[in-house]
């Protein structure tokens, strides 16, 4: 026996249903992103891994990336992210762009990760920016586009969150008990470990990292502090903005919310199913008013968010909120009677498609009963049948395989028959 090969670890097969699902997200994503006037855009899925080594995080560059040399002897990877490559493409044309930008796509991914429920190696990604416009209300839009998307799926603020904190008002707070500049970073990562850790365990790594226990009683107590938004000018000003979108009831304020990438400056966010079958959040972002520069452009404001469809793929199936599976766009099957009458099959398959009509003709003579039953596993509609009775009277047998009526029309009128079955279907 040959060996079976077996899928790269990690990696992910697409059968009809799960292409689907695929494309019902990616339709959803399309519909809020343009809801909101973003153009969709794309970047190369090689990148050298040197864009990423300045802000992305050591290790999401040295543990999680696809990295290898190629025969130039460049060393690069399959992208992990994108928000790097928008960085770098919109400096090559910062002169030419008409700002704000407001620019989304939905597409493939790599992170070297340990495969699990929500995560793999290989994963589609929406992300979603707008570049150039520095304020809570821009902010306060890209919350507005998740949230939109959320409601069209099927899900309610009682399912799914957006969580929002802002890394200025945390700085501040960092700065009031005493932590030093150099220590924000590992703050800030502390914050982002305690959904992650036991408290007993997340306690002794405050302390290990150099915080007091006088500094860690006051960090615990900023962490629990859910009105601690008011303090933030930034915050009151997004709340409202976020109350005229119509989604304030998306979102709420949590200061346990500080997103890990070194690059975020202002407003963080992430989204959460509420249910707890998956702890991963379903997408974060935040704005990144530095990363332009970084990348050799000119300071540019920027704000945006990501959100991969494993997870989200998970809750959709979980909540029975997506859509029932289609074996075919065709909805109408025309059958083959005999070898003689094949070509009419054809020419009438052809008729429909005109018409605009999804029809799929069977692959070749066959009992009738046969044929009719492979258009009910395929969950088509309707049945055309040219017999030698109908072919000599230019007539076409139009079943309906729903209540299993046949009537005969003439070729002519048999668009219109089929119509209003499909519409009674």
């Amino acid at each position: 026996m040959s060996v079976k090969i077996q899928p790269v670890k990690g990696t992910r097969e697409f059968y009809p249903e799960q292409m689907a699902l695929r494309n019902f997200i990616n339709d959803k994503v399309r519909a809020a992103s343009q809801a909101f006037g973003y153009v969709e855009w794309d970047a190369p899925y090689i990148e050298p891994i040197s864009l990423y080594a300045a802000k992305s995080g050591e290790e999401l560059v040295k543990k999680q990336s696809f990295v290898f040399t190629d025969r130039g002897g460049d060393e690069v990877t399959l992208r992990p992210e994108l928000t790097p490559s928008l960085a770098r493409m919109i400096a090559a044309k910062q002169g030419e762009l008409t700002f704000p930008v407001r620019w989304w796509s939905f597409g493939p991914f790599w992170r070297y990760e340990s495969p699990q429920k929500g995560r793999s190696r290989e994963f589609f990604q929406w992300n979603i920016d707008l570049l150039g416009a520095d304020s809570p209300e821009a902010d306060a839009e890209l919350i507005s586009v998740a949230a939109t998307f959320l409601r069209s799926v099927g899900l309610t603020p009682e399912r799914a969150t957006v969580s929002v904190n802002n890394r200025k008002l945390m700085i501040s707070q960092f700065d009031a008990l005493g932590v030093p500049p150099e220590k924000r970073m590992d703050v800030s990562n502390l914050v982002d470990r305690r959904s992650k850790m036991d408290a007993d365990k997340w306690d002794a790594y405050a302390l290990e990292i150099g915080l007091t226990q006088s500094q860690l009683d006051g960090l615990k107590a900023i962490l629990g502090n859910y009105e601690l938004w008011k303090e933030s000018a930034e915050l009151v000003r997004l709340f409202a903005a976020l109350d005229a979108l119509g989604v304030k009831e998306y979102v709420k304020f949590d200061p346990n919310i500080v997103r890990g990438l070194l690059y975020y400056t202002g407003t963080v966010f992430e989204a959460f199913d509420m249910s707890g079958s998956v702890r991963r959040a379903i997408l974060g972002g935040g704005r990144y008013d530095n990363l332009l520069a970084d990348v050799g452009g000119q300071p540019l404001p920027a704000v945006g968010f990501a959100m991969g469809d494993v997870v989200i793929g998970i809750i959709l199936q979980e909540a029975g909120l997506v859509p029932e599976f289609q074996p075919s766009p065709a909805l109408v099957l025309v059958t083959v009677f005999d070898e003689n009458l094949r070509l009419q099959s054809l020419s009438l398959a052809t008729e429909l498609r005109r018409a605009g009509i999804n029809a799929m003709v069977y692959p070749e003579p066959a009992k009738l009963p046969k044929q009719f039953k492979f258009a009910d596993k395929m969950k088509m509609k309707v049945a055309l049948t040219i017999g030698p009775e109908e072919a000599a009277n230019g007539q076409v047998a139009v079943k309906s395989l729903r209540t299993g009526e046949q009537v005969n029309v003439t070729r002519d009128a048999a668009v219109e028959k089929i119509r209003e079955l499909m519409l009674n279907a």
